[in-house]
């Protein structure tokens, strides 16, 4: 049995949920779908608790926020199904729900881990107060099939997969990490470092919830800080780089001291830095060297700024 499971924070799952539990009605593989509400206001725990009223829907409350990681945890612990199907709030689904749940059934004895990838609109959002969050997801997370099963750990997201509840007993989403960002990286590589596979297919479903500007560039901070936590932390750092693009770069650069340079543009320039990413104009290299300069930062000054 299959258990849906969809963390949320003050998001409206309605339009997603509802095409989600009319499609399971004749699926008798699909058990359950569980709302996992992280911290949310009453207003939208209202909706939520509306949305449990129908068949086969639950409701998961958390009434602080516990992150990204605990309520995923939760959410498995919750699940009654062999298989966990993890889809974040924001995703819109594409064409009929029905034929996105086959996708998975297709699959589900390829490997303990499957990853159907993440998708994004092809135009740009009308509002450009969110061009950042949509031009990184477009040109950087949005993978074809081919580069995700030639780097099936790196490009693994916890946006949108399925999970063997066995694994997911045995390998937990480290609830250490507060802030948001990359624990689903510390996943991945639990899971190379057991030898256990990643399979990706073509199942994507719409980016849909795009952060503004602003919104993006904290979130980037907060990943960032949580990336440079971990490294200190993991055993085999040569592994975990390895996974993680940033820090290929990172460690390629730190070899001729470039990365000193780096931290240095990054404390003196990080503000204008930042209103350039809020530019259409910008590109992603100012944006990967941002980012480069705030790993730099941290890695030599200790602490976050």
């Amino acid at each position: 049995m299959i258990s849906i499971l969809l963390p949320v924070y003050n998001y409206d799952v309605a339009s997603l949920l509802t095409g989600l539990q009319l499609a399971i009605k004749d699926m008798d593989e699909y058990d359950e779908i569980i709302i996992g509400a992280d911290g949310c206001s009453d207003d939208y725990l209202a909706t939520y608790e509306s949305l449990a009223r129908l068949e086969k829907v639950s409701l998961l409350v958390s009434e602080k926020n516990i992150g990204r990681a605990a309520i995923r945890n939760r959410l498995a612990d919750k699940a009654l199904g062999d298989y966990l199907l993890f889809i974040d709030a924001d995703a819109l689904l594409q064409g009929n729900p029905k034929d996105y749940l086959s996708g998975w059934l297709e699959n589900i004895n390829n490997a303990p881990v499957i990853c159907g990838g993440t998708g994004y609109h092809s135009t740009p959002p009308d509002n450009p107060d969110k061009y950042l969050r949509w031009h990184f997801g477009y040109y950087r997370e949005r993978n074809s099939l081919k580069k995700r099963r030639k780097k099936p750990y790196s490009t693994f997201s916890g946006f949108n997969f399925m999970v063997q509840k066995e694994v997911l007993d045995k390998f937990r989403f480290n609830e250490e990490l507060k802030r948001y960002g990359h624990e689903d990286t510390l996943f991945a590589y639990q899971l190379k470092k057991a030898g256990i596979a990643i399979y990706h297919i073509e199942n994507n479903i719409i980016h849909d919830g795009l952060e503004s500007n602003r919104e993006y560039i904290l979130k980037t901070r907060d990943s960032i800080s949580n990336l440079n936590i971990l490294y200190d932390k993991v055993t085999d750092k040569r592994s975990f780089s390895s996974i993680v693009g940033l820090l290929r770069s990172y460690n390629r650069l730190r070899i001729f001291g470039i990365t000193r340079l780096l931290a240095w543009v990054y404390k003196k320039r990080q503000r204008r830095i930042e209103i350039m990413l809020r530019s259409t104009k910008c590109s992603l290299r100012i944006f990967s060297i941002y980012k480069l300069g705030l790993f730099s930062y941290y890695r030599y000054h200790g602490k976050d700024n």
